[in-house]
């Protein structure tokens, strides 16, 4: 019953897994209002080795339309704003000495519904790996031998049941997240 109950929490290990997976990934499309969440892919050259932003200033939303990012080191105002031109993010950066102030310009609707079909893709993604899981353990399950088939239906559904829940999950995340991309 160890075995069983083994394969059980690495299959909900792997979904909960995907499920940080897609907040992350929801957590980098823009929905409207700015996030440090933005700028997690920006990498600057920080003394010869590539570096996250994250890593070399502090990164704010001092409102709902404004990052302000302020380095660490004055010096790399000129690195991080050229990184954040470079990086395809669509941002204009405004350097002002001290730190970098990226205005995030309104969405428009055709860009709302492009981020809506990413978010939509990202669930599906999401949804594929928790049923690959589901599939793992169910295999897992028939491999073991010297168990009855009874036993093995009864972790069956187990896992059937964990399967439908964050699925459930993924389609309230998806639904939050598309609400607040379409939020004009």
């Amino acid at each position: 019953m160890e075995e069983l109950d083994l394969i059980i929490a690495q299959a909900k290990e792997q979904m909960q897994k995907t499920m940080e997976h897609l907040d992350n990934a929801f957590g980098k499309l823009r929905a409207g209002k700015a996030s440090p969440a933005m700028l997690s892919t920006v990498k600057i050259d920080y003394y010869g080795s590539v570096t996250p932003l994250s890593q070399v200033a502090n990164i704010n939303t001092p409102d709902a339309m404004t990052i302000s990012v302020q380095p660490w080191e004055r010096n790399l105002i000129g690195e991080i704003e050229k990184a954040i031109i470079n990086s395809n993010l669509g941002f204009a950066p405004s350097n002002n000495g001290d730190m970098i102030i990226i205005n995030i310009p309104p969405l428009t609707e055709e860009r709302r519904k492009e981020l809506s079909k990413l978010a939509k893709a990202e669930a599906e993604h999401a949804k594929v790996s928790i049923r690959n899981a589901r599939k793992d353990a169910n295999n897992n399950l028939k491999n073991i031998k010297d168990i009855s088939e009874d036993v093995v239906k009864g972790y069956e559904n187990d896992i059937q049941d964990l399967t439908d829940n964050y699925i459930k999950n993924i389609d309230v995340a998806f639904a939050k997240k598309e609400s607040e991309i379409m939020k004009v």
